[in-house]
């Protein structure tokens, strides 16, 4: 089983940060994406990053490689924002494609489910939008929303190393879950 592990945007994405500019949304995304891995070490998933921690890498290079690699499954990891401001907007939500595929739904399902659990932050649900990482791809892939930028609160748990570990088990959790539902 060969998945992706996309941090979403790249390190020089203008605009993705917290109101305050203190973090960089590409700083928590690689974070988690890291962590992600290393949960999932040893468990018979390999695991391919589709971004760079130096550069920011197009989404049509990301998803070409997925495509390329044929790769079981494409997850990209981001922190959410409502607006430029502070406000009281605050939860996890998954996205799928608008036409998704039965084992992008569940995908989508077990992640969300696990990560939802795992942080214990308001379930916004599993949505659909037209979103290039997994409108592109030809394999199951979602978009994880781990938290809203714009909230006071969910930034500060987006900053903390806690919070990162906690939302990168879930995430994890999710995958195994589907893995074992193939298999």
């Amino acid at each position: 089983m060969r998945i992706i592990l996309d941090a979403g945007h790249g390190p020089e994405t203008a605009g993705k940060r917290t109101p305050d500019g203190k973090m960089k949304e590409f700083e928590f995304n690689s974070a988690v994406t890291r962590l992600v891995k290393k949960e999932l070490d040893n468990t018979g998933i390999v695991v391919i990053f589709s971004h760079s921690d130096d550069v920011d890498v197009p989404l049509r290079e990301r998803t070409s490689l997925a495509n390329k690699l044929k790769v079981q499954a494409f997850i990209s990891i981001h922190a959410n924002a409502y607006g430029s401001n502070w406000n009281e907007v605050n939860g996890i939500e998954t996205f799928t494609y608008l036409k998704p595929s039965a084992d992008s739904i569940l995908l989508a399902k077990h992640i969300h489910e696990s990560l939802c659990i795992s942080v214990e932050r308001k379930n916004r649900g599993v949505k659909q939008k037209d979103l290039a990482v997994v409108r592109d791809t030809i394999m199951p892939a979602v978009l994880v929303e781990c938290g809203f930028m714009t909230n006071k609160e969910e930034a500060r748990l987006l900053q903390s190393e806690e919070y990162r570990l906690k939302c990168a088990q879930g995430i994890a959790t999710g995958i195994k879950i589907w893995v074992k539902n193939k298999n």
